[in-house]
């Protein structure tokens, strides 16, 4: 608009001094003055937003995206399959080595409905990992375990002190032959252990089978056998001891779900 303006004074003057100029002059002059008035202001040339071209210093410097984390390892789990005994029970079964170790206590004290029901079968899933939840090397394992049958437990009474308990590691037990298993003499080590929550029965390999008792505060207990179908364990807090009597030990079964390999 300021060229406009400044265009248009001339035009006047002249008209003026010209005094008797036609008039087709005039509007000519006006004309001018009109074409003047009415050119537009040029329009700025549109800027691209900097959000749309960011400047390379924007890019090296705009912060990185998130660090992927590397994909978790493929599962390693093994189905582990099994026909249990013919008795009725608790069972519990564990993953060992080739060496013979436990590493793994997959079920203990299980009842039927923990395991998968198949047409002919039990079958169970094992991650690969032994029981701090590490994983195990690949390798050859074998699953094994007990159906320990219905057991009789007794709570004898307490007696004055240790040294009326002669103390014993573990005991011997024939157990009933597995009758799938074509077993005709099946032996195991038994031994009694504690924890927080009370006393059980367990393998030597550390295989828990029975629960005992739900006393707390246990320093020690101890297992001796009184008959080939019976045993005591003897339960120390420290300040008495407490005996029970479990009748009827050997009805229990050995089974074995054979090799598998780790990959």
């Amino acid at each position: 608009m300021f060229e406009s303006q400044s265009a248009a004074s001339p035009a006047r003057r002249s008209l003026a001094r010209a005094g008797g100029l036609p008039i087709v002059a005039v509007w000519v002059a006006m004309g001018v003055i009109a074409v003047a008035q009415e050119l537009p202001t040029p329009t700025p040339t549109p800027q691209e937003s900097p959000s749309f071209s960011p400047s390379p210093e924007a890019l090296v410097t705009s912060p990185l995206a998130p660090e992927q984390t590397p994909s978790a390892s493929p599962a390693r789990n093994v189905r582990i399959s099994f026909v249990p005994p013919p008795l009725e029970g608790t069972i519990s079964l564990g993953i060992y080595d080739k060496g013979g170790k436990l590493v793994r206590v997959l079920h203990q004290e299980a009842e039927l409905n923990e395991f998968t029901i198949g047409a002919d079968a039990l079958a169970t899933q094992w991650d690969g990992k032994n029981d701090a939840g590490e994983d195990l090397p690949p390798a050859q394992y074998r699953a094994r375990g007990y159906l320990v049958g219905h057991l009789k437990i007794e709570k004898l009474g307490q007696i004055a002190g240790p040294s009326e308990v002669t103390p014993a590691g573990n005991v011997k037990v024939k157990l009933i032959p597995n009758p799938l298993a074509g077993d005709k003499q099946s032996v195991v080590n038994l031994a009694a252990g504690f924890d927080s929550d009370g006393s059980y029965l367990k393998t030597t390999d550390d295989l828990r089978l029975l629960t005992l008792s739900e006393t707390p505060n246990l320093v020690r207990v101890l297992i001796t056998k009184d008959s080939p179908k019976s045993v005591s364990v003897w339960e120390d807090d420290g300040t008495a001891i407490h005996q029970f009597r479990i009748s009827s030990i050997d009805k229990m079964m050995a089974f074995d779900c054979g090799e598998f390999e780790l990959k």
